[in-house]
């Protein structure tokens, strides 16, 4: 038989004998993903529009303050204003210029049976003598004010600007109560108002010192068309800061930090603030 070669395959090197056997591979398990912040969570799944307004602005603080100017010419003025619509409404009831009266007990002017028999008048010379202390202090506040008002800026940082738009805007607001206040900000008709009260004083100046001085002021007084209508205008001016005074102390009862302002010289008020 003649000899024919054979091929025989070779044997992996795994089943040879005594060879080394080479572990499987492990599987790696994929490391765990940090965990976001629980705030960032929260926010992911809240919507924004549901977030309360604390948590979504930074508290915010509001301040208004007052010189001492500022101030002594408040005062000044509350006071005498006071002292002159007492002593105002006595001198008025002496000679009515309408069909009316003021109750004896809001006038000023002393004890009116006490006067008849001292000077023989129901007390018109002692409201008359309050009428002029009053007077003087008056002005001395309300020249102090307007020069605090011109040379501080206040006149123009605070009542102004000023528009028939802005007005009647939140003139609306108000009268519906929606009106926001922040302390140390004027609105429209806060503004307005503080200008019509500071003609009003103007014009209750001009008016007295043609019912007081009715001859030696006889150009004034015919400016007025005369002694009984400056009479009128007189009456019709404290009016209006009458009104303006109910006015103004509502809204203080309102917002008491603003008295406090006005007293102190500082006030603040904190919101937006979380709790």
């Amino acid at each position: 038989m003649s000899d024919v070669p054979i091929s025989v395959p070779p044997m992996p090197a795994s089943r040879l004998p005594n060879a080394p056997v080479s572990p499987a591979p492990m599987a790696q398990s994929p490391l765990p993903k940090p965990r976001a912040p629980a705030s960032q969570i929260l926010d992911s799944q809240i919507p924004a529009s549901q977030i309360p307004a604390a948590q979504s602005r930074a508290p915010t603080v509001d301040e208004q303050r007052h010189s001492a100017m500022a101030r002594i010419a408040h005062w000044c003025q509350a006071i005498a204003v006071v002292i002159m619509i007492g002593s105002g409404w006595r001198i008025y009831d002496n000679a009515p210029i309408f069909p009316f009266e003021f109750p004896y007990w809001i006038t000023l002017g002393g004890n009116k049976y006490l006067a008849t028999t001292t000077s023989n008048d129901w007390g018109t010379a002692n409201a008359i003598a309050w009428h002029f202390a009053g007077m003087w202090l008056l002005l001395f506040g309300f020249c102090l004010f307007v020069l605090n008002g011109v040379l501080t800026g206040h006149f123009r940082r605070d009542f102004l600007p000023l528009s028939p738009r802005a007005f009647l805007r939140d003139f609306v607001a108000a009268a519906t109560f929606r009106l926001g206040h922040r302390l140390g900000e004027y609105n429209a008709v806060q503004k307005t108002f503080y200008w019509g009260v500071l003609a009003a004083l103007g014009m209750m100046f001009l008016s007295g010192l043609a019912i007081w001085k009715p001859v030696q002021l006889g150009w004034l007084t015919w400016m007025f068309g005369g002694f009984p209508t400056a009479r009128v205008v007189h009456f019709v001016f404290m009016s209006a800061i009458v009104a303006f005074l109910v006015v103004h102390v509502v809204l203080v009862a309102l917002v008491p930090k603003t008295l406090l302002a006005m007293t102190l010289g500082r006030a603040t008020d904190r919101h937006g603030e979380q709790r």
